[in-house]
């Protein structure tokens, strides 16, 4: 029997479960499908797409060593895959065709175009549950409805985790047997400019390496040095207290059961938190994982709309100039501005200040979540849709589990709290670096006057934080 193995947002050889099916009593060809047109639909980072292709040259030298050959096609648009992928299969014969399931709406509408090409022709397709710990719609409460808390989610989530830790599949054999012939234009990965896109720095690149095992060597290693105090830490953005794994996560170089595994290893695969900072990062992957159940089960998160729909109706600012400010770290707010200018600069920003951000930009200037969303997807290494519009919607109030429309965080104060010494500001800002310890927080509050070259702030917090409280109360 021949089968192909279609490889989406899970460029990785070990736990993975459309793989280990895929290869079972079977000659296996493996797929993947490039499509620059989509990815400029879905806002995708060009730091992202080259962190993929570079990860998809190390995915081919280990199926070589497999001996499974890969296929690569560049098809700009997923309306157009169902017709590449039968063409290829009836080339090869293939009789069942292996995936791992995606969630958003334009890739469910993908997989049915493809399920139903290849069923006309007697092709078996598999959809394998292989992104989130739990299958997707099998987390439900009493009424056997989706959650839309996460308190209760989560809690049900640790109800299952007690019975059980998910497991990991096994390891691949080699294949012994080939029939498959390729030419070697078949099998090229495309550089990013042949995509159309500009190439990454190669400083850039250094920041983020590739590889399951180096992505299996960090996770390690966070485990061993720094979940007992991820939670005391994590909010630190000048600390490199995160596990900062997001990246490898997103596209499959890791997967989420190989993180529990590895958070509970000393436990010997027991669901048995024993500190603070192992149940915190726990939260923190189950965050990840409701975000996933949301996008499948309220697919409006997938069309630009609000989770709460009341929200519709607020009346956001369209100021471009404050827009463009906020993109590129010129607000005068010295902790927005860092993070602005880390993303930009690096394609990733830390948690806290992804948060601080958020708010600054949807509660004090009042301009749309959905502007910020956006933009963060376009810079972002990790950008995932569902974790990303979760994480926006959370700060602008319309969401699931969203702050109350009241609390807006005061970035001042965020950044007094979390960047005391203001290392991480002096990082990002230079022109900042040589004021003292409280003036850098807001030099012009504290009474600097000029020659820093560095902008005033372009709102004022108190009467901005009244405007959107305003805004949301007219909501009724």
């Amino acid at each position: 029997m021949k089968k192909l193995i279609w490889f989406r947002q899970d460029l990785r050889i070990s736990d993975h479960a459309a793989l280990w099916h895929a290869t079972q009593h079977a000659e296996c060809l493996a797929y993947v499908v490039l499509s620059p047109e989509q990815w400029r639909i879905h806002d995708d980072a060009p730091i992202k797409i080259d962190f993929y292709l570079r990860q998809l040259q190390q995915l081919k030298q280990q199926l070589d060593v497999l001996n499974i050959p890969l296929v690569i096609q560049t098809i700009p648009l997923w309306n157009d895959v169902a017709t590449h992928l039968l063409a290829l299969c009836q080339q090869f014969q293939i009789q069942a065709v292996h995936a791992n399931a995606e969630f958003a709406v334009n890739e469910q509408q993908r997989d049915a175009l493809c399920q139903h090409a290849l069923q006309q022709h007697e092709i078996d397709f598999y959809l394998h549950q292989d992104r989130t710990l739990f299958p997707i719609a099998s987390i439900r409460n009493q009424s056997g409805q989706p959650y839309k808390v996460f308190s209760a989610f989560k809690q049900n989530c640790y109800q299952r985790l007690n019975l059980q830790l998910p497991a990991c599949y096994p390891e691949i054999s080699v294949q012994s047997a080939l029939s498959f012939t390729l030419d070697d234009a078949q099998s090229r990965i495309p550089t990013l400019s042949d995509l159309g896109y500009l190439d990454i720095s190669a400083q850039v690149q250094q920041l983020w390496p590739v590889g399951e095992k180096y992505a299996q060597q960090q996770l390690d290693q966070f485990i061993a040095d720094d979940v007992f105090n991820y939670q005391q830490l994590r909010d630190f953005p000048a600390l490199n207290a995160t596990s900062q794994l997001a990246a490898y996560l997103n596209i499959g170089m890791l997967s989420i059961r190989q993180c529990l595994q590895a958070l509970f290893g000393k436990q010997h695969g027991q669901f048995s938190p024993e500190n603070a900072g192992q149940q915190c990062w726990l939260d923190e992957l189950l965050w990840r994982e409701f975000y996933q159940h949301i996008l499948f089960d309220f697919p409006e998160v997938s069309k630009h709309l609000p989770f709460q729909a009341k929200t519709k109706q607020l009346q956001w600012r369209n100021n471009e100039a404050d827009f463009e400010a906020w993109k590129n770290g010129q607000t005068g707010i010295p902790i927005v501005d860092a993070g602005m200018r880390q993303l930009k600069a690096t394609g990733w920003m830390h948690n806290r200040v992804r948060m601080i951000c958020a708010m600054f930009l949807s509660k004090n200037l009042l301009i749309d979540w959905r502007k910020g969303e956006q933009w963060f997807m376009q810079q972002l290494i990790d950008g995932d849709l569902a974790a990303n519009n979760g994480g926006w919607q959370w700060s602008a109030s319309t969401g699931t589990d969203a702050v109350p429309y009241f609390r807006i965080f005061n970035p001042i104060s965020q950044s007094e709290k979390f960047d005391t010494k203001g290392e991480y500001l002096r990082q990002w800002l230079p022109e900042l670096a040589s004021l003292d310890d409280k003036t850098i927080h807001a030099p012009y509050a504290k009474g600097y006057k000029a020659g820093l070259g560095y902008p005033q702030p372009i709102v004022d917090l108190k009467t901005s934080r009244v405007r959107a409280i305003e805004a949301f109360k007219a909501l009724g």
